[in-house]
């Protein structure tokens, strides 16, 4: 017996819509959440046309895998890219090669930013559906993206109302502390980039390890969470998540480097469960793995910024000192999904319009401007402080490179600050 999808009912229609056009091969992404008895999907989107189609290739798997990925950032805990759809005339059997390439090249793109330890209960299958556009008939299908020879598996796909209309939320505030030294005379955003990556590695294994308190209790992870799951009535639950600071440098230690990377303050996490009978063990694992995802992802968007522009910037003489805002996280609910919401990421210098013209290109989303909460994250503000001063800002990221300088323990008060949502980077020259 296969897996079986229990399917949101807007989804069909959302495929159904996507038949009516006659214009070659649709391909899209479907999106939920897995567990391990079964899969809920609550969301389809088509993959935005690209202007330029490879020639003689219909289905351009690189293109499919970006906008996984680019998705992939804009969910939040307990929300994930389930596999993909296509559309097209032809017989369900004469799509399999295609299906399955698809999958595991969004598999492999989408799995390289994320910094977490695979657990013993991640679900390794992703799904691939084909429509035929004539018949409307459905043809789903698994492949096991761990293994490498996986062939197609048979799997149920159910359509029904109401799917997520009393899923769980739980979200925290955490704070986040690191000090990340950059290799001498190396501090363009590609090795920024490497160096960030390891150590937010280390920093999500130490997240992983912590204690999550929900509602201010420390509960058995095979405990239910309190109140369990009531039908169209959504429970939300507040954590803590205390996570150990990282082993200090030895007083006598130094380490030769051009700079250092200082990320310090707090980002809003949240989470959604499936269950009926919601596990603490879920609630902390998804909680866990957003605030690892939602602060890697700012930090990439930043360095993206940084790599376009870094022409602009080798043939600038010597700089000072500059600042730079990191986006802050704004969410938009699926109305047609009942409780669900999905998030982008807001830089200071974009418009709301900006923000929801992307919601329409990524998922198909039409969000007006009053549909977006962002009152979880204030927008990053660049203000000078005196050392020692109470920040005023919420979340600051601050990258000073120190050209044939040493780091050791001293180099622990760098300036840095990072607080709920508003984001800062500092890049210094001396």
């Amino acid at each position: 017996m296969g897996r079986s999808y229990i399917v949101e009912d807007a989804v069909e229609g959302c495929l159904s819509k996507l038949c009516e056009q006659k214009a070659g091969s649709v391909t899209g992404l479907l999106l939920g959440q897995s567990s391990p008895q079964r899969d809920f999907v609550v969301m389809a989107t088509r993959t935005p046309p690209r202007e330029e189609t490879p020639a003689g290739n219909p289905v351009d798997k690189e293109w499919v895998s970006e906008h996984a990925r680019q998705v992939s950032r804009m969910l939040p805990g307990g929300l994930s890219v389930l596999g993909v759809f296509i559309i097209t005339d032809t017989e369900a059997k004469d799509t399999l090669t295609t299906l399955r390439q698809l999958v595991f090249a969004m598999e492999s793109l989408v799995s390289s930013e994320q910094l977490w330890s695979p657990a013993e209960d991640d679900v390794s299958d992703c799904v691939a559906l084909h429509v035929n556009r004539k018949t409307r008939k459905t043809f789903c299908r698994t492949f096991d993206v761990k293994d490498p020879k996986s062939t197609a598996k048979p799997a149920d796909w159910r359509y029904q109302a109401g799917v997520c209309s009393s899923w769980s939320m739980v979200s925290c505030c955490l704070h986040v502390d690191l000090l990340v030294p950059l290799p001498d005379n190396k501090t363009d955003p590609e090795n920024m980039d490497k160096c960030l990556k390891e150590e937010l590695r280390g920093w999500a294994q130490r997240l992983e390890s912590g204690v999550c308190l929900m509602d201010g209790r420390k509960l058995a992870e095979d405990a239910e969470l309190p109140g369990g799951q009531k039908r169209n009535v959504r429970q939300t639950y507040t954590a803590q998540i205390l996570v150990t600071p990282s082993e200090q440098r030895l007083a006598d230690e130094e380490q030769r480097c051009g700079g250092s990377v200082s990320i310090r303050g707090a980002v809003h996490s949240r989470a959604y469960l499936h269950s009926n009978k919601p596990k603490a063990r879920l609630a902390q694992k998804l909680l866990k793995r957003d605030a690892v995802a939602t602060v890697t992802t700012r930090v990439q968007m930043l360095l993206e910024e940084l790599l376009t522009s870094e022409d602009e910037n080798k043939s600038s003489s010597k700089q000072k000192r500059e600042l730079f805002c990191l986006p802050h996280r704004v969410f938009c609910p699926l109305k047609a999904s009942g409780p669900l919401c999905v998030c982008d990421y807001q830089f200071s210098d974009e418009s709301v319009c900006e923000v929801t013209e992307r919601l329409k290109e990524m998922l198909d989303i039409d969000a007006a401007e009053e549909d977006l909460d962002s009152s979880q994250e204030a927008p990053g503000e660049i203000t000078e402080r005196e050392v020692g001063a109470e920040p005023t800002v919420e979340t600051v990221v601050a990258l000073e490179p120190k050209r044939n300088s040493f780091i050791g323990v001293a180099m622990a008060t760098a300036v840095a600050l990072l607080a709920t949502a508003a984001s800062m980077l500092y890049l210094n020259d001396v």
